[in-house]
């Protein structure tokens, strides 16, 4: 090996020593920065002379794992989305609160019924009159405010939702921007020059970030671009940024729903669009993330905790207020029946109809309906799931209800005959028999010569459980319910339900303990208690205690279902770190075997200067 040749390897050690060595500073000086990546000097040996090898820099290296930091992003969106729930859910069982403590709405039940039995032993004591409107309006005021509660929660999600839209476009567009400053290293190879190492970091942190907000998948090609696309298949980023939009409501109520249809939505949706003005919906095909999961707990959460309130409500009042009146059995020729009087139905009202035919028990449930939009009614217009639901328009002349009915029902043997409101239903001879019939009605006159009365009220107005083409009575509620004011104004009504009531009757307090207490209800499927074919079926505290348990049973469940999402994820970021991460310790070392190394690569310069000077001094 001649002179010139060590000169050469040792200089080219030098250039690679300094270039491995300031890589090592940067490492050091952004071990804490989010996202970076260690580097490396990508080297090669060259040949140099013909009896000896040099070193050649041709790049940088990111020391990056793929499959790990793929599976951490995975991990970041189950993360987000978990630890998301856990905290609505924390908050939404703080308005529920914890069985049996102080100003629960299990507690204001509780001091509601223990009013009415304090009423029921002193029915002729005005400050139990007085105690029982009181506990009536905490009761109310409970279901307003945690309606109330419950409805800012889901605000909370819609403005999340369009806080993230536009935390996800700025990533998009960071994403799209460095896919198009990023060039391929003119050396070759996979590695990439120290500019390029960085924007890869920043893309990576932009990808990570994004993957807190939604489920995304990524492509990297062979020139390091990367092609973003959601977990269920749309592109998001390439060279270009597709644009998510988001068009929030300013108001969120029980009656505010979701829909797929833009014409019957009245909440925000997530959509996508394209550079070519093409557009599409993301709502309902996120998956994971904060996005999927502000989506969840606006649309079906918490959607669910107000129905559990809303059928609460509607219950407790429909308890009091429902009266029944059985039909008078008549006969027509070889017909028998029942004749029935509509006068005192209302919106949302029915008529119920037992039968047997063919040997088998059959059920009818006919309700009135005042919105002939809302024609044809659901089977699941009522909660019993062995009823044949009928809705009748009574809007029009009232010789058209019978028309109606018979139209409806006759296939089923029924047959039915006068003008509303008085009819009545018979058999069809040899095929039906009609073994009971009655009409429930809304009692709303405080003095109406029976027990049942409106203690509970929807606002100013009576609750039927009416139905329209815009929805349910029943929807909000809890948000509306009031204690009759009327009462208010004359609690001797508590007791006196007709001119002769005497002071101390118990009949009508006897009647609301009993209808609080010990009466059976089913509830709606929708509650998330009981099922469509099996519905609940319990008293008012049954129910209440069933939903308020299985708030706190799902916010428990939510805040480990995040607890071990975190535990996974740390695990990853540790690993991921220990391999893709700055460790101190290493870069120390190395930089100490660096230093050495252009230690013995200026001693061979100097060695080979010292030659040179020697010869020169011969010649």
């Amino acid at each position: 090996m001649g002179l010139g040749d060590a000169l050469s390897i040792a200089m080219a050690g030098l250039r690679a020593n300094q270039a491995a060595m300031s890589l090592v500073s940067s490492n050091v000086a952004n071990a804490e920065t989010p996202g970076y990546v260690r580097k490396t000097v990508d080297q090669v040996t060259t040949p140099s002379g013909t009896s000896g090898s040099g070193v050649s820099i041709i790049g940088v290296n990111r020391e990056l794992d793929a499959y790990l930091q793929s599976q951490l992003r995975t991990e970041t969106s189950g993360s987000s989305y978990a630890s998301l729930r856990a905290d609505f859910l924390k908050q939404l069982q703080g308005l529920f609160g914890d069985p049996n403590s102080t100003g629960t709405l299990e507690n204001s039940f509780n001091s509601l019924t223990a009013a009415v039995r304090a009423l029921s032993t002193s029915p002729d004591s005005t400050s139990a009159r007085i105690g029982l409107l009181n506990a009536a309006q905490v009761m109310s005021g409970a279901l307003n405010s945690m309606s109330n509660g419950i409805q800012a929660l889901r605000t909370g999600a819609e403005t999340g939702l369009s806080d993230s839209v536009t935390t996800a476009n700025n990533l998009l567009q960071q994403i799209a921007s460095i896919n198009n400053n990023i060039r391929t290293n003119p050396a070759g190879g996979t590695s990439t020059d120290a500019a390029t190492a960085s924007l890869l970091d920043q893309r990576d942190q932009a990808i990570s970030q994004l993957s807190q907000l939604m489920d995304i998948r990524v492509v990297t090609d062979s020139s390091n671009q990367v092609t973003v696309f959601t977990g269920a298949g749309v592109q998001l980023a390439g060279m270009q940024a597709a644009k998510l939009s988001f068009d929030a409501q300013g108001t969120v109520t029980p009656s505010t729903t979701w829909s797929s249809n833009p014409s019957q939505s009245q909440l925000g949706s997530v959509k996508v669009t394209y550079p070519d003005g093409s557009t599409m919906d993301l709502t309902s095909s996120l998956k994971s993330g904060k996005m999927a999961a502000y989506i969840e707990l606006r649309d079906k959460t918490l959607v669910q905790a107000q129905t559990q309130l809303d059928q609460f409500a509607a219950s407790m009042a429909s308890a009091l207020s429902d009266k029944t009146t059985a039909g008078t059995a008549v006969t027509s020729g070889t017909q028998a029946g029942f004749s029935l009087d509509l006068s005192n139905m209302k919106s949302g009202n029915t008529i119920n109809i037992s039968y047997t035919t063919t040997g088998a028990q059959r059920t009818v449930t006919v309700m009135r309906v005042d919105d002939p939009a809302a024609l044809p009614l659901p089977q699941t217009a009522t909660l019993d799931p062995k009823d044949y639901v009928v809705g009748i328009d009574f809007s029009g002349a009232s010789g058209s209800i019978t028309t109606q009915l018979n139209a409806a029902l006759n296939g089923r043997n029924l047959q039915f005959t006068g003008t509303a409101p008085n009819i009545t239903v018979l058999n069809n001879a040899g095929f039906s028999t009609v073994t009971a019939a009655s009409v429930t009605t809304t009692e709303t006159s405080l003095a109406g010569g029976s027990a049942e009365l409106p203690l509970f009220t929807d606002g100013t107005s009576a609750y039927t459980g009416a139905l329209s083409s815009t929805g349910t009575q029943m929807t909000g509620f809890a948000q509306r319910i009031a204690v009759n004011s009327a009462l208010v104004n004359d609690p001797s009504k508590l007791v006196a339900y007709s001119a002769t009531t005497t002071a101390g009757d118990t009949t009508r307090p006897d009647f609301i303990l009993k209808q609080l207490t010990t009466s059976k209800y089913l509830y709606s499927p929708s509650t998330g208690v009981g099922s469509s074919t099996a519905p609940y079926n319990g008293t008012l505290e049954n129910y209440l205690q069933q939903f308020v348990s299985q708030q706190g049973s799902n916010a428990q469940a939510a805040s480990q279902l995040a607890d071990g999402q975190s535990v996974v994820l740390n695990t990853l970021q540790q690993k991921y770190s220990t391999n893709s991460g700055v460790n101190m310790d290493e870069e120390m070392a190395h930089l100490l075997s660096l230093q050495n190394a252009y230690s013995a690569n200026a001693r061979v310069m100097s060695t080979v200067n010292q030659m040179y000077q020697a010869l020169m001094q011969v010649m």
